[in-house]
């Protein structure tokens, strides 16, 4: 008879109590040598780059790389570096026969250099201004100089001893680039709301608003509201890019406005030194190539590829006429500026300089030339409406 396979009953109890202590021990062990690892930061995954070689369906014999993890910024050094400088606008206008009630408005601006502050100008078009600094000083403040066309305006506080911001480079901005918004939202101060750049080049025909001013905005949907006006729009290097300046929808809609810093670095020498600006001319009306008819293309032998704007009014006896500037005429360059759009052919015109002899070049009849153009001063409004109908100003 064969031997049968077994145990008796005590050896079987022993071997299960020493193999149940080995598996705790064991455990213990492994939960020393391994701690429970910390909780992870919060972090984007970035997707693979694309295969670099193999089959059409994008399979490839080499084994992709892991996806990239970025973590996300933190805006707080950004935030402490620029804050410092940036300061609350408060007017206040008595009350008279014109205004029964008097009133009151908020706006935001920041110091650019020595005892001057940059705002919009249509924080500060009427009343007595007062600037409460960052430490909670309260000064009062004068304009300096101020300019509805840009809705831009500098004003000059009696201290010496505040941080300036630091400006940036508007032009090197792209769309998608992170941007804060600093300033004081419904009366709430030192507000920090951040957002992309969602555009460039939002001009007058963009956004709805006075239609002799001057613009080229930068879009961002940084959430900005009453009281943000004048306030800056900061890159990750802590660089004011921008002015806020307009929304569009009736606050925080992801739809604002700011002037590109690039624009007031132009501007902040002639406010400071003359208190307005003086404003040179071409002495024509342009319009976009888009609004020409198939007929006036053909009367005027425009050719289908070339790119710029179309001169339809020459002013008799101006700089454009004297320097042979016709009606039908396209302007592709101004002094070596590729000209696609009128808007920017009427900031480089009107910011050149007055008696200034520039090169404008054009295309007519298919023909390109090169004209040289002393430019006139440019007679405006004496009343220019600063608020437009659609336009919701900050302040």
């Amino acid at each position: 008879m064969s031997p049968r396979l077994g145990t008796r009953p005590g050896a079987f109890a022993l071997a299960f109590a020493l193999f149940f202590l080995s598996l705790v021990a064991g455990s213990a062990c492994r939960e020393k040598e391994d701690p429970k690892p910390p909780a992870p930061s919060v972090s984007l995954p970035l997707a693979p780059p694309p295969p670099t070689s193999g089959d059409a369906d994008g399979s490839s014999s080499r084994t992709s790389p892991s996806p990239s993890v970025v973590s996300l910024p933190s805006f707080a050094p950004i935030v402490k570096k620029v804050d410092p400088s940036v300061v609350t606008i408060m007017t206040a206008i008595a009350a008279d026969a014109r205004h029964r009630k008097g009133g009151h408005g908020v706006g935001t601006g920041f110091f650019v250099e020595a005892g001057v502050v940059v705002t919009n100008a249509h924080v500060i078009d009427t009343g007595t201004i007062t600037v409460r600094l960052a430490d909670e000083r309260e000064l009062e403040a004068k304009v300096v100089g101020k300019d509805v066309r840009t809705d831009i305006a500098l004003l000059s506080v009696d201290v010496k001893d505040m941080p300036l911001a630091s400006l940036g480079d508007s032009d090197e901005v792209d769309v998608g680039d992170w941007v804060l918004a600093i300033g004081n939202p419904f009366g709430l101060s030192h507000t920090v709301n951040v957002g992309i750049v969602s555009a460039k080049g939002r001009t007058r025909e963009d956004v709805p608003l006075d239609p002799s001013g001057y613009y080229d905005f930068l879009q961002t949907d940084a959430s900005i509201n009453p009281g943000n006006s004048g306030g800056p729009l900061v890159d990750l290097r802590g660089r004011v890019v921008g002015i806020n300046t307009a929304i569009r929808g009736g606050g925080a809609q992801g739809i604002g406005f700011a002037i590109p810093i690039n624009m007031v670095r132009e501007l902040m020498p002639k406010l400071l030194r003359f208190g307005r600006i003086v404003r040179s001319s071409l002495g024509a009306t342009t319009r976009e190539l888009r609004e020409i008819s198939k007929a006036e293309r053909e009367s005027w032998k425009i050719p289908a590829e070339v790119k710029g704007v179309v001169v339809d009014q020459v002013e008799p006896g101006g700089p454009g006429y004297e320097a042979g500037l016709t009606p039908g005429d396209v302007i592709t360059a101004f002094q070596g500026r590729a000209i696609e759009r009128g808007a920017l052919l009427r900031w480089l015109a009107s910011s050149a300089g007055v008696g200034q002899i520039v090169s404008v070049q054009v295309t007519r009849a298919g023909s390109t030339k090169e004209l040289k153009v002393r430019l006139g001063e440019l007679v405006e409004p004496r009343d220019p409406k600063v608020v437009g109908p659609e336009r919701a100003p900050l302040h």
